[in-house]
């Protein structure tokens, strides 16, 4: 089986749909579906039942695609990273993530994505729309910190960090002279991500606080907005350390004390597999995956 075929069925496989694989492997669709009808004669059974919108594939299929597992990427991956090396990979790279993180932990970590001539062109959004940009193409590379459930998407966890509650210490003594910190903390205004309260309830899940309802003060999806809001001694949240290590050791905020302990975040780089037969977008991924990982271990 040639690696063409190979890498059209697992396309095609991914996408459920002849034109799709075909757009993304910049093939006609009379090539792929050539090349997936010269894999059936070899293997001696059909892969995909045609449908009007799109293919279905079948059980011979998922055993093939289940035989290959990630070593296709890996190899085109690992192929895409040595063309680089010896490619001008100047152009524009598109990446888009939450702003706080873009903002104050990615953009410390381009420099030697700048420095080979890349341009970087910089999108927020949450995690669905993270990875719809990345899915439809208008952007090359996502960070979010949202389970990766697409399969037409890889991913890998870059950076991770602890998730605690912090407000201002005015607000801090005020709950520590509570009779019941929970009930303080529950009464104190709150400054939310979003109306889900994602970070939050994880947060208080796991401290065993319980409380009817929890209605934000503020929501807003750049937590810097909402860190300067605590240092003016207004409420209290959760978020991710990296966000507020600063403004707790010049003592303009403080961590509250987790009755059972603080909660992890973690990021994960996303791309579609086929985005990295571009030297430019394979060279930006090992790039940033390199940096930012080891931003972690530093931390």
């Amino acid at each position: 089986m040639s690696l063409v075929r190979l890498r059209t069925f697992i396309e095609v496989y991914r996408q459920r749909s002849i034109s799709a694989a075909a757009r993304a492997l910049n093939l006609t669709q009379p090539a792929v579906s050539q090349h997936i009808n010269g894999l059936e004669v070899a293997l001696g059974r059909p892969l995909f039942e045609r449908q009007v919108h799109g293919v279905v594939p079948t059980a011979a299929a998922d055993d093939l695609a289940a035989d290959i597992g990630s070593s296709l990427d890996v190899a085109e991956s690992a192929l895409s990273s040595a063309r680089a090396r010896s490619m001008d990979v100047s152009g524009t790279l598109q990446i888009i993530g939450h702003a706080d993180f873009m903002a104050e932990k990615l953009s410390g970590e381009l420099l030697p994505l700048l420095e080979s001539g890349i341009r970087v062109h910089m999108h927020t959004g949450d995690g669905s729309l993270v990875a719809q940009m990345v899915l439809e193409g208008h952007c090359d590379l996502g960070i979010t910190a949202h389970p990766i459930t697409d399969e037409r998407l890889k991913g890998e966890v870059i950076f991770r960090d602890r998730v605690i509650a912090v407000a201002s210490p005015q607000v801090a003594h005020r709950l520590q002279q509570a009779t019941d910190f929970a009930n303080g903390l529950i009464n104190e205004p709150l400054l939310a991500y979003d109306l889900k309260l994602s970070l939050i309830d994880h947060w208080l899940d796991k401290n065993r606080i319980r409380y009817k309802t929890l209605l934000p003060a503020v929501v807003g999806q750049d937590l810097r907005g909402q860190r300067s809001l605590l240092c003016r001694g207004f409420g209290w949240t959760v978020m991710p350390e990296f966000l507020c290590r600063e403004q707790i050791a010049q003592g303009d905020l403080v961590e509250l004390p987790a009755p059972v302990g603080d909660t992890e975040i973690r990021y994960h780089l996303l791309w579609l597999p086929s985005a990295l037969r571009q030297p430019r977008i394979a060279h930006a991924r090992q790039i940033l995956i390199q940096q930012l990982k080891s931003s972690t271990a530093d931390a």
